[in-house]
């Protein structure tokens, strides 16, 4: 639903990028996939990246789905193919070149959650970095370097310490506090740090205290992700 409010579809992805396998960043893997294969009109394998564990993933996906798959294709007298995707599991390296366009992974941290990948996007001379869940490591820094924008998911640890129970607060050891995604970006001279995966999620009103945060030690431009949020990466100055 997102993707077609944004003017596209789970059949015009080119790629499926998973940083790792929590289930909160998984859940809709079943509906792209349905999606992408009931609305195209000859096969059109899903390509997905992600870590080692991604193939059992999707493989459990089509599993789950295999009641629904046969309703499909016995109701859509058209529809003569079952779903698939073509999966990569990556790790460090070049995954993908299309055009302009060229896919860069390197492993994160966020033990005890392993294999678990974060990703450089460069189209031309312009790059994002998705950091996914990860504490600030060497291989968050390797995506980082030179690049435009960096998109991290972050936790208010202030915030956390507050509620005191342990369940809450043991994912203060593997996820970066606002600080920390600030701090990533200000060593590598990042223009622009969008905050993703707010946890907790922030109470109306009090949104300026994230980027207040961030803007402590980073001075470029900080973002609150939302829905449908659209940002034009300009690239390096000329």
């Amino acid at each position: 639903m997102r993707a077609a409010a944004a003017g596209s579809g789970a059949g015009a992805l080119r790629a499926l990028l998973l940083t790792h396998l929590h289930s909160d960043h998984i859940t809709d893997l079943n509906d792209i996939y349905t999606m992408r294969w009931v609305m195209s009109a000859q096969p059109n394998p899903l390509p997905v990246y992600g870590p080692t564990g991604t193939a059992a993933v999707v493989q459990a996906t089509e599993a789950m789905l295999e009641q629904d798959i046969g309703y499909r294709l016995t109701h859509h007298g058209d529809l003569q193919w079952r779903p698939s995707a073509e999966v990569s599991e990556v790790e460090r390296g070049v995954i993908l070149e299309d055009g302009a366009v060229r896919i860069s992974a390197a492993p994160t941290d966020h033990a005890p959650v392993r294999p678990t990948v974060g990703y450089r996007i460069n189209d031309g001379e312009r790059s994002v970095v998705i950091a996914g869940d990860t504490v600030p490591c060497d291989g968050l820094d390797e995506l980082c370097q030179g690049a435009d924008v960096l998109v991290h998911t972050v936790v208010r640890r202030d915030l956390i310490e507050q509620f005191g129970l342990p369940r809450l607060t043991d994912v203060l050891d593997y996820h970066s506090s606002v600080a920390d995604a600030a701090q990533t970006a200000a060593r590598h001279g990042i223009g622009t740090l969008v905050l993703t995966h707010l946890v907790p999620s922030p109470a109306p009103g009090t949104e300026q205290e994230w980027i207040d945060q961030a803007t402590t030690v980073y001075g470029g431009e900080v973002l609150l992700a939302t829905d449908l949020l659209a940002l034009e990466v300009s690239g390096p100055a000329s």
